[in-house]
């Protein structure tokens, strides 16, 4: 192995470093961790990357994922050498990222307002557990397994569960899931089960059980693979690496996210520091995050909506306490996020520091929409033949909001993340029995 790979904090006044095989998600002062590099990989892998996608039925160049790990090569392996692959690296036998690129949908373009020619969506319910989460958990329990874990654990609002549960039930490992009882999809919840994963119901929300499921992992030898773990960030990053690729490596204007935990929303802004960086793209594109109405955090700090101050990362100088106030003021107030489309309703997003620096370094936007206008969003997808949740209906109607307010130009090239399938059967079915949704089909007697 070379010693090329390591954790550092990402506040830049501490910037304490730590070995690879640490399972630290924060330094000894409280700050979230990145996986850096010192090498810089040469562009040249282009090439290779494409080269891969004839797979020679090596399924580390099948995975939307391990097709990129020169450039997540936290293993530090040979990338090349296929044992080595198959000893280090986790997969499903190929299939996480496989399916995912972007697409042009002809009705969403036209809801939006905007040509076609210039709209993207890229559906990540196609990965194996039905939602983005794969990409991360790929990398997360790749290092798991580094480290000789013997038990995952994670919060979830369902997605998290599903995937954590798929690959731990994959590997042999156990798997401990806390879930806001009674907040959760059926369809996720099932799956979770399904992969025999140990269900902990927490009398809660998604923060409550994300506080809990870390405990349990600090003090009962689990490894955690919620979003603040760097290494899942690792595999998201293969998202927008996926979209460039599809694009020629051309920068679109924006890369528009759902947010919830703002795990996507970091791990795009990690990836693109670090293709500019190293000279693999010329332009940044800006990424918008969308929250619904009823989990706006970031939209609320970012947009100077709480106390009159704007939330930033401000070159790591971010006002922390502002961040502590809104959190006791939700307390006082009584105020829990609430939203239909759950896989977003979280009030305290573990990676807004990072979504913070990713949202400085592309001069990103933070917007919120509406549970009526989310639905609308996933019912135009599924009039293109394309399935997503509701939460991926906010990319959908938050690049629609962003049009009318000219903040999004007619002529920008847009690519919308689409981060999940559904998987609340009833959503579809009460959305289109009321003739009065804009989209709805009603069934005939």
């Amino acid at each position: 192995m070379q010693d090329d790979a390591y954790l550092k904090c990402i506040d830049p006044h501490c910037g304490l470093e730590y070995p690879i095989m640490s399972t630290n998600v924060e330094c000894e002062k409280g700050h979230l961790l990145d996986v850096k590099y010192k090498n810089k990989p040469s562009d040249k892998l282009k090439k290779t990357f494409y080269q891969r996608r004839d797979s020679q039925e090596n399924i580390f160049n099948e995975s939307g994922v391990w097709r990129f790990r020169e450039l997540l090569n936290f293993c530090q392996i040979d990338t090349e050498n296929v044992a080595e692959c198959s000893k280090y690296l986790v997969s499903l036998d190929g299939s996480e990222g496989r399916q995912s690129k972007p697409y042009q949908m002809s009705k969403a373009a036209e809801f939006i307002g905007i040509s076609n020619n210039k709209l993207w969506l890229q559906p990540e319910g196609y990965n194996p557990s039905g939602s983005f989460k794969d990409n991360g958990m790929a990398t997360a329990v790749t290092h798991a397994k580094m480290v000789g874990a013997k038990k995952i654990v994670c919060a979830s609002t369902g997605n998290t569960s599903a995937s954590a549960g798929m690959f731990a039930a994959n590997e042999g490992i156990n798997c401990d899931v806390y879930i806001p009882s009674g907040q959760i999809a059926p369809g996720k919840l099932s799956q979770a089960y399904q992969f025999g994963a140990q269900i902990i119901q927490v009398d809660g929300n998604f923060d409550d059980a994300l506080k809990q499921s870390l405990d349990d992992a600090k003090n009962h030898n689990g490894y955690t693979v919620n979003s603040i773990n760097p290494f899942r960030i690792e595999g998201q990053k293969t998202i927008p690496f996926r979209a460039l690729e599809y694009l020629r490596w051309e920068s679109p204007d924006w890369i528009v996210y759902p947010g919830g935990a703002l795990g996507n929303t970091s791990s795009c802004g990690k990836a693109l520091m670090e293709l500019y960086e190293w000279g693999w793209i010329k332009k940044i594109p800006r990424i918008a995050v969308i929250n619904s109405e009823g989990a706006s955090t970031l939209s609320d700090l970012y947009n100077g909506e709480f106390e009159g101050e704007e939330l930033r990362w401000n070159k790591g100088n971010t006002n922390t306490e502002l961040i502590s106030r809104y959190y006791d003021h939700l307390d006082k107030e009584g105020i829990r996020p609430k939203t239909k489309a759950t896989a977003i309703q979280i009030g305290r997003p573990a990676n807004i520091l990072k979504g913070l620096r990713a949202l400085e370094f592309t001069n990103g936007v933070v917007t919120t929409v509406s549970d009526s206008e989310m639905l609308d969003g996933m019912a135009v997808v599924g009039l293109n033949g394309f399935d997503c949740e509701m939460a991926s209906g906010a990319s959908v109607v938050g690049i629609k909001k962003l049009v009318n307010e000219e903040i999004i130009k007619k002529d920008d090239v847009v690519v919308g993340i689409l981060t999940g399938r559904q998987k609340d059967a009833m959503l579809p079915v009460e959305y289109h029995n009321n003739p009065k949704n804009k989209f709805a089909i009603p069934p005939k007697n």
